[in-house]
């Protein structure tokens, strides 16, 4: 992205609560939990997260099946009035994204291909930022009509690290079309949450098999997540969230305040003092 359309999304940010909806499957054995039914020969669990992207900390979370599809989510939850909620083309359902729209909230996602939908008007837009075009459009079809009777805002865009055209949906017409654009890119935040729980929390290796076993032990590596985010922040650190976790694992039995382990140790300057000890071999 540009430097305006950057500039464009911490506005954004700043005067409305954006997150983004995903989910992340963990697979298990079918024979060892049947309880979780995926595939014929598999199971698993799905790992539904609503991230906050000022924090990265997690709004929302619900554990299913892997049979659970992802746009049923949306049915739980409670839609806040200004907030951005952005989701990829596996959430695209206009029946319920029209009452994400009535409940006052705003929506950015990528459209399904092929998209059948009218053009009622264009905006001019700098083809400089990559962006190709900002329209209002219509659903075509008697039942799509039924399920979104409103415009929907249509923006084309060419990113210029990948070469390829993405065309996201939203049914906000205030924010700049690059802020939109940019707003769809920071959902790959929750990406890193998923692959963050799932390399350092250990999720992969379940000490029971039953569904509370499962379930207790995800939502204490969220819990963990939290903590340590939530502590990053009040503390101001520059370390990652793999590094305080490594120092609260070693000093986690230490009468060691928090601020005191966290903090980076200080280059010593002085030379220690001759410890007096005795040489055995001269050379």
């Amino acid at each position: 992205m540009h430097a305006s359309s950057t500039q464009a999304s911490r506005w954004a940010w700043s005067s409305t609560t954006p997150s983004t909806l995903d989910s992340s499957t963990i697979d298990l054995c079918l024979n060892l939990f049947d309880w979780a039914p995926f595939r014929s020969t598999k199971a698993a669990i799905k790992l539904h997260t609503l991230l906050d992207l000022r924090g990265a900390i997690p709004a929302f979370i619900h554990i299913s099946d892997g049979k659970l599809h992802d746009v049923n989510v949306l049915d739980m939850l409670g839609f806040e009035p200004g907030a951005f909620y952005v989701m990829d083309r596996g959430y695209v359902d206009f029946t319920r994204l029209y009452a994400l729209h009535q409940a006052g909230a705003f929506f950015v996602t990528r459209a399904k291909s092929p998209m059948d939908a009218r053009r009622v008007y264009s905006e001019t837009v700098d083809r400089t930022t990559g962006l190709i075009c900002d329209q209002r459009v219509m659903l075509n079809g008697y039942y799509s009509t039924r399920k979104y009777p409103e415009h929907l805002r249509r923006i084309r865009f060419k990113d210029p690290e990948s070469g390829k055209t993405l065309v996201f949906l939203t049914n906000n017409t205030t924010l700049p079309a690059s802020t939109i654009c940019a707003l769809y890119k920071s959902r790959w935040q929750v990406e890193l949450f998923f692959k963050w729980i799932k390399q350092h929390l250990r999720i992969k290796h379940f000490l029971g098999t039953s569904e509370n076993a499962v379930k207790t032990q995800v939502w204490c590596a969220v819990a963990t997540y939290v903590l340590i985010a939530i502590v990053k922040k009040e503390l101001q650190l520059d370390a990652s969230l793999y590094t305080c976790l490594q120092i609260l694992s070693v000093s986690v039995f230490e009468k060691t305040e928090l601020s005191c382990a966290l903090q980076p140790d200080e280059p010593r300057t002085e030379i220690p003092p001759d410890d007096n000890q005795l040489i055995l071999f001269d050379f």
